[in-house]
């Protein structure tokens, strides 16, 4: 039988596990500081949802677009006019989050792609560095298409 051994003995105290802690939501959460690439997962998700949940809006955007000449004027009207309750610039909005969302996912779906194929991507310095041209890759194409869309060019 192995001896016992006292917490007075360096063995123990190199040995010791770390003690955890439970998290307050409302006193460590807002200080946390998330890295670049835990944010690009986090948007990767959210961006994921935003298409499922829109796609019905997408799939009747996609049919109004190409199904006819009147339906593709009931389409641009949509952008002009307004769908429905909903003005044209709310309709504006939720097309250029869907812009987003798509950029978003797909150059986080790349960036996965990436890393999983290339086994020297995997590192934390090329995670922060993927994770940073994602986030500019897609906001910078989200801000030049929305400046298309509300007609700034």
């Amino acid at each position: 039988m192995p001896p016992l051994l006292h917490e007075s003995d360096p063995m123990t105290v190199a040995s010791k596990r770390p003690e955890f802690r439970n998290i307050n939501a409302f006193s460590d959460l807002p200080s946390y500081r998330l890295p670049v690439a835990g944010l690009i997962s986090i948007l990767h998700r959210i961006s994921g949802v935003l298409l499922f949940v829109l796609l019905p809006f997408i799939m009747w955007l996609f049919d109004k677009s190409l199904s006819s000449e009147i339906s593709f004027a009931r389409f641009r009207s949509a952008f002009t006019s307004g769908l429905w309750i909903f003005p044209a610039f709310i309709v504006k909005l939720v097309v250029l989050a869907l812009i987003w969302a798509y950029l978003q996912h797909f150059f986080a779906g790349l960036r996965h792609l990436w890393m999983d194929l290339s086994h020297a991507a995997v590192s934390k310095e090329f995670g922060a560095k993927s994770a940073q041209a994602v986030l500019i890759a897609s906001l910078l194409l989200t801000v030049i298409l929305g400046a298309k869309l509300f007609g700034l060019y």
